[in-house]
């Protein structure tokens, strides 16, 4: 007898059927679980259609307002129907944070925090840890007692200072129409904590929720977690052994009465998204908004990988020589200079990347095993060798791993490659990198459009953000911006160090995404020709190193 499972052909229900509530199961083969009962809602006034069925058709016809894309800075705006006389107000996202300690959660905060702002949602993160230890010197010793989930009156006061906290989220969302997105990071890893937040913030219409909650199962991912707590300030210039048991202790506790997300929520209808060793799995429940999507999108596409990412401008062009926008001009003879000195560079800094990676990643070692602690990264190479060993054999391995050269498609940027080999490099060249599109003032020089158009030149000057060149193709950073977002993914997905070689606007953009920098900085950030900027994303933001181009001594230099 085939046991398997056939499949039925869904049942397509009229609006009859969906106004009357006629759902008839007779169809399935097997009977469904009994669910929880639901409150008797009272009956609502018969409703028209979604759509016109037909010209004769005079069943009153509903407007929908928009539940899909919403509104996003400079590239989509609703427009509201005539007769519509009422105040709307944009939807807002508020964002539970859920998990352990040592999950990883203000780290996921902060790089959502950056990349929502630099999509120009304007975001702002709520810490409940920050709160608590502004109180710490006025309220008790907090060690790992005041953890504790038995400890009514330390549970009391968890409880309230996370809510004072809620309502600084709230407050701060209510405030003005930029505001659009507020996370609150705390452990929030029991029900009766998430039910607190949640009914408070359904007393809001206008704000949406989301719950995000950070799991780890990774002993070793855990355990260096566990060890940078130690330079946290809850343990500051203490033992790091006892440190260390102290916050094993507090993690202990909060264990006992930890509550993952799931049939609660999922109960209630609550959308959430669930991440799993920093990305490798994702659980997402009932997700609905633009928002919401792009968080959990963003979520499935960063790691914690060691790399070097270098940004820099091509080579000077004919086109700069002459101060021209746009166009799709060749390099100078400078400029193939700086190309040919671009790839020695490169290929130098590689070594030097996996020779200082590898020299702090041993003396961390070093100092685990004077606290007494084992190691964490090379006690599988440790015995029998000498620390020079050690080290060279390490970032021999990390100084052949693979390294991306990404250009933009027009001449100036891929001809600033040409000396890159694609035996050692993987090399792309990429439209999205092109520089922002100048319309009708494409090579023009910034003096001729003040001159024949100074409206046009004023407007730009006042709001570089929004304005948009004239003429077919026209663009604004806003548009350069949402063209750059899915390189800006890509770049957090990969493991391997990149050099991109781009434009002046794009350049910009890309740094202001790694560097945090406000919209109002950005579109105004010095970024000369023959500089290169080399990054390295840590977990607490990325750290940045400066390089120029000296021509006489055909070498960079450290500024």
């Amino acid at each position: 007898m085939d046991r398997r499972r056939r499949k039925t052909l869904p049942v397509v229900k009229t609006d009859y059927d969906i106004e009357n509530n006629n759902d008839d199961n007779d169809h399935l083969e097997e009977q469904e679980e009994p669910q929880p009962p639901i409150p008797e809602q009272p009956p609502s006034p018969p409703h028209g259609h979604w759509v016109r069925l037909s010209e004769e058709d005079d069943t009153p016809h509903l407007f929908r307002h928009s539940v899909g894309l919403e509104e996003i800075p400079g590239v989509v705006t609703t427009v509201k129907p005539l007769s519509d006389n009422t105040e709307r107000l944009d939807s807002k996202l508020a964002i539970i944070m859920v998990g352990l300690p040592a999950r990883g959660k203000s780290y996921i905060v902060k790089k959502l925090r950056r990349y929502l702002n630099w999509l120009q949602f304007e975001t702002r993160v709520f810490n409940v840890g920050n709160t608590r230890r502004v109180q710490k010197s006025a309220d008790v010793e907090q060690s790992a007692n005041f953890f504790d989930p038995d400890n009514k009156d330390m549970k009391r006061m968890r409880d309230e200072m996370a809510m004072n906290v809620l309502e600084q989220l709230i407050d701060w969302l209510k405030s003005g129409h930029k505001s659009s997105v507020a996370i609150h990071d705390a452990t929030n890893s029991t029900v009766e904590r998430r039910k607190l937040l949640i009914d408070r913030l359904q007393q809001e219409p206008n704000i949406k929720i989301l719950l995000m909650e950070s799991v780890c199962t990774d002993q070793k991912v855990l355990e260096r977690n566990f060890r940078l707590k130690l330079l946290g300030p809850d343990y500051k210039d203490k033992d790091p052994r006892k440190a260390l048991a102290d916050f094993r202790s507090r993690v202990a506790n909060y264990e006992r009465a930890y509550v993952p997300l799931g049939d609660w929520e999922e109960y209630r209808d609550l959308q959430y998204c669930k991440m799993i060793n920093v990305g490798k799995k994702v659980v997402a429940y009932n997700i609905s908004g633009y928002l919401a999507g792009q968080c959990v999108f963003y979520l499935m596409n960063f790691n914690l990988s060691d790399r070097q990412i270098f940004v820099t401008r091509h080579g000077q062009s004919t086109d700069n020589v002459e101060d021209r926008i746009g166009g799709d001009a060749s390099l100078t003879p400078l400029g193939k200079k700086f190309a040919r000195a671009l790839e020695k560079f490169i290929s130098e800094q590689r070594k030097s990347f996996a020779m200082d990676l590898t020299k702090s990643k041993y003396e961390q070692e070093k100092k685990w095993e004077a606290y007494g602690l084992d190691p964490l990264d090379l006690s599988d190479t440790m015995a029998g060798q000498t620390a020079n060993d050690i080290i060279h054999t390490k970032a021999k391995a990390i100084s052949a791993s693979q390294f991306t050269v990404w250009t933009s498609m027009l001449k100036r940027s891929t001809e600033s490659a040409n000396d890159f080999s694609t035996d050692d490099y993987d090399i792309k060249h990429i439209r999205y990198l092109n520089e922002i599109n100048s319309g009708e003032r494409e090579r023009m020089t910034y003096d001729e459009i003040k001159q024949q158009y100074p409206d046009e030149f004023k407007a730009r000057q006042e709001n570089k953000l929004t304005y948009r060149y004239p003429g077919m193709g026209g663009e604004s950073y806003i548009d350069v911006i949402h063209r750059l977002q899915p390189l800006i993914i890509e770049l957090e997905r990969m493991t391997q160090s990149c050099l991109i070689i781009t434009h002046r606007v794009a350049l910009r953009i890309i740094l202001g995404y790694l560097l945090d920098w406000s919209r109002e900085e950005m579109p105004h950030m010095l970024v000369p020709l023959h500089t290169v900027y080399e990054l390295r994303p840590k977990p607490y933001g990325s750290q940045l190193k400066k390089w120029k181009y000296v021509e006489e001594q055909d070498t960079f230099v450290e500024f």
